[in-house]
């Protein structure tokens, strides 16, 4: 999977194998090696790919095929699927999206509306804290 994520992402970048490898200190061959997945980079390989790339190394190790956002404008932004509303209005939220903002039992959530927007969920923490904030005017 790193393998063809690094293609994918340094192919988003209109980077040659070349050029990556320059940036990463690397031989073109093993950018190669790599994207055909012969063999995988490093840890602290990885990581000055995913600096070059300007992608977290969670994305260059973790993106699963097909999640590679074609806009960087859209990055930090996820689609993580349907959820259904039970009988009493509960939802259970994706294992990733749980993963992906470490979110654990009894963990707090503020329940957003917008009725043209719908419906958010934010940290019910920080959106205290920021409310406060603007409360004090910083």
């Amino acid at each position: 999977m790193i393998g063809k994520n690094i293609q994918t992402y340094r192919k988003q970048m209109n980077m040659t194998q070349e050029a990556l490898a320059e940036l990463a200190r690397v031989a073109r061959q093993t950018i190669v090696k790599w994207e055909s997945g012969e063999s995988t980079p490093d840890l602290e390989t990885a990581g000055r790919i995913a600096d070059v790339l300007r992608i977290s190394l969670d994305d260059l190790v973790n993106t699963q095929e097909g999640e590679v956002e074609s806009d960087r404008s859209m990055k930090g932004k996820h689609l993580f699927g349907l959820v259904t509303v039970g009988d009493k209005g509960q939802i259970v939220i994706p294992a990733r999206a749980r993963k992906v903002f470490n979110l654990q039992p009894g963990d707090q959530l503020m329940v957003l509306g917008d009725e043209n927007q719908g419906l958010a969920l934010v940290n019910a923490q920080l959106f205290i804290r920021a409310a406060e904030e603007m409360k004090n005017g910083r």
